[in-house]
Parts: structure tokens; sequence; C-alpha cells
């Protein structure tokens, strides 16, 4: 690319810029909008549960806890202009912006549109492609001094934990094609949804982890578009719950035995609070993310990992990492 050409690049990226300033104000009548279309769709959607446990335990780990009903009243701001969105645009852009302050607009620009921009109609190769965005950074090309400059935008700061936005939404309805559906708690980091978790609920005496599973399933084959960013998927059933990834099985879910990595929890305490800590602790969060998931191509198939397994899911290790 010349810089004539460089130069007609970042004239558009600008322009995308002031675009996605300018969707980040929702108005009254899209507010108005937004909870007429709630409102028609709550005796057709099955009422999520409270999970009020589950996100009093995000809540004690720093993340913010927003009830999607309050969104939809206007009391609170996501950037998210429709149901069809699963990417908070005005969060994902302002942290950008406070991770790279070097980067100019345009290249802020340019990573957010390479990072929503969707290139393939499998879900595991978006999926993939996406975890090397978030590990690896997002390469952009700009006009600097009229010289290309190539870079790259952090979508994470692993340095200063600060300058991520930790965002817990209960629950978010996301509508695809014909398919509209909610799952129950939906995990942001930077306005990306990293984590799904499905709750099942106790009243159900029928109910099993399985149920959960494949509820997650539906929601990747009819809502795939959460599930490009999605890094692990959790299923809770009152105080017990469950993590795996896009390409475990259902017997692959497993509780999560540890908070630190290293020791067992106190005793008495619960599935959930070990698996929320654990794995959802901002720094232990990012170092899952960055360093213990990887994926695997056997043939023309690709599995996602979660590491640590063998210690951090089995309920009485002989030895511990440190035990040799």
């Amino acid at each position: 690319m010349n810089p004539a050409q460089l130069k007609k690049t970042t004239v558009k990226a600008s322009r995308v810029t002031k675009k996605l300033r300018r969707r980040f104000d929702l108005t009254q009548s899209a507010i108005s909008l937004l909870k007429s279309q709630l409102h028609k769709r709550r005796e057709a959607i099955p009422a999520a549960g409270k999970a009020t446990s589950l996100l009093t335990w995000f809540e004690v780990i720093g993340y913010t806890v927003l009830l999607e009903s309050d969104i939809a009243l206007g009391k609170h701001q996501i950037g998210r202009s429709s149901y069809s969105e699963v990417v908070l645009y005005q969060r994902l852009h302002n942290a950008l912006q406070k991770i790279n302050p070097k980067k100019p607009d345009e290249a802020i620009a340019a990573a957010i549109y390479q990072v929503t921009s969707i290139e393939s109609s499998d879900l595991l190769e978006n999926n993939r492609r996406f975890h090397k965005f978030l590990t690896n950074g997002v390469e952009v090309k700009y006009l600097y001094n009229q010289e290309i400059v190539h870079d790259f935008v952090w979508l994470i700061d692993t340095s200063n934990l600060l300058n991520n936005d930790w965002l817990v939404i209960n629950p978010l309805t996301v509508i695809e094609g014909s398919y509209t559906h909610c799952p129950d708690v939906v995990v942001f980091i930077n306005g990306l949804p990293l984590a799904v978790i499905a709750s099942i609920q106790l009243s159900d005496e029928q109910a099993t982890f399985k149920e959960g599973y494949q509820r997650i399933q539906t929601y990747c084959q009819q809502i795939p578009k959460l599930f490009d960013y999605n890094t692990f998927l959790v299923v809770t059933y009152g105080n017990r719950a469950r993590i795996g990834t896009l390409t475990s099985d259902w017997q692959e879910f497993l509780p999560w035995r540890t908070i630190d990595g290293e020791d067992f929890p106190a005793k008495g305490a619960t599935e959930l609070e070990v698996l929320i800590q654990g794995i959802f602790d901002k720094r232990r969060f990012l170092e899952q993310v960055l360093h213990l998931i990887v994926f695997e191509e056997n043939g023309s198939s690709i599995s996602k990992k979660l590491l640590r397994r063998p210690f951090c899911t089995t309920q009485y290790p002989k030895k511990s990492l440190h035990q040799g």
C-alpha cells in the first residue's frame, strides 16, 4: 500500500471513528424502542434466573454488574444500540484508547474494524482468529508524517488491570436472524463478550449440568456471533459450577478446584465460589486467556483446550505441582 492509498484508508478510518462516537449516545427514541422490544419478548423468552449469588461473587472481585432490565430502562449506557450487537463498541473504543494512549484514532478504528469483521462462517475459525488478536495484538497500518507506520493495538492491558473494563450483564438478549435468546450471564472485558454462563434453576428437580451444556450448544448454533469472542463457557447449578470451552463435550465440563492455582480452598468453599474467584479474578483471568488456552488441529477439526486441568480439576491429587 503506497502513501496515497494509505491516506485514503486513513480518511475512511477517521469517518469510522466519528460514526462510532455518534452511535455511542443512545437517543431517547432508541431507549424507548429497546423498552418496547424487551416488553414484547418477555412472554416469548424463558425467564433467566436472578443468579444472585453468582453476581455477588463477580461484584466481590471487582466487576461492574448490570441487569439488562435497568439497561433497557436507560439507567445505564453500555454502548449497544440494538439486540443484534454483541460487542459493546463504546466500551471497546474507550478501553483501547486508554490501553493504547499513543496510538492515533485511525489505528484504534482500524483495530476495531478488524476485530468486529467476521471473515468466516466457521465459528471455531473466527474464535481462533480473535484469540490471536487477543494474545498477539491487532496489527494496523496508518500514515504518520507522510510515512506508513506498522504497529499493534492491544485489546487488553496486562500490566495495569485498571485500564481494562470489567463488566457482567444479567441476562443478555441477543438476536441473530430469526432467533432470540437470553444467555443468563455474559462477561465482557473491554466491551468484548469473553465468557457466557448458563444457570440451571434449582426448582427443576430433573435439571442436570447436561441441560446447561445443551442450552449453550443451542446458543452456539443459533446465535453464533456471540461466541466468536468466547474464551470460557460455564454452567452453574445452585452453588455447583463447571467450566469448559467451545469444543468441550458435556462430560468435559469440570469443576475448578483451586483459587490461586497452587493450593486448595478452605473446607466449605462452594464450587461456584472457587470457580469464579479461580477463573475470573482479574489477573488470573488474563493469565488464563493469554497463556493457558490452546487450539489443536487434528486433520480438518479444531480443538480448543484449557490447560492446567490435571491439577485444577482433580479433587484429591496425590501431588501438587510444587511437589513434583
